[in-house]
């Protein structure tokens, strides 16, 4: 059976909010002389999941991108002096990533803002923040098998 014109609608709105959000996002950034992908990266280093801060894979994978790909956004990151290296506490040869203070106060301004645009796009959406919430749980417990649908 193939979508109802309810359906459609829905995904249009949802599509259309989320562009409106990465839109926004995006000038932020650039507002903060970032591209996009250095506000993401800022974002997976301090969203990192678990006690460490994460690897340089932890990253590619967050963002979904090749590890040499990784260790340009990086390296450029450092130069700005958003990021710092160090090793391991445990296996020296393991480098983590953390933010530097410069990189958290960057950081905070964005997502202060970027909060206040999600609440914006969820209150338009009629989305309670625990339906977010939610969401954002159920995706990333699920989000290591990520993938595009085969043809059916």
């Amino acid at each position: 059976m193939p979508p109802s014109d309810e359906q459609y609608r829905i995904l249009f709105t949802f599509r259309r909010a989320l562009r409106q959000f990465l839109r926004t996002s995006e000038a932020l950034a650039h507002h903060e002389g970032l591209t996009n992908q250095q506000e993401q990266l800022l974002l997976c280093v301090r969203g990192h999941p678990g006690p460490e801060p994460p690897r340089m894979s932890d990253l590619a994978g967050h963002l979904m991108i090749r590890l040499h790909s990784a260790v340009g956004l990086v390296n450029r990151s450092a130069a700005m002096g958003l990021v710092v290296r160090h090793p391991d506490a445990v296996d020296q040869r393991v480098v983590r990533i953390s933010l530097t203070p410069k990189g958290h106060g960057v950081l905070d301004r964005l997502t202060s803002a970027q909060l206040a645009e999600l609440e914006a796009i969820a209150g338009k959406l009629r989305v309670s923040e625990d339906f977010l919430t939610a969401l954002s749980e159920e995706f990333l417990s699920g989000s290591e098998q990520v993938s595009a649908p085969g043809p059916g």
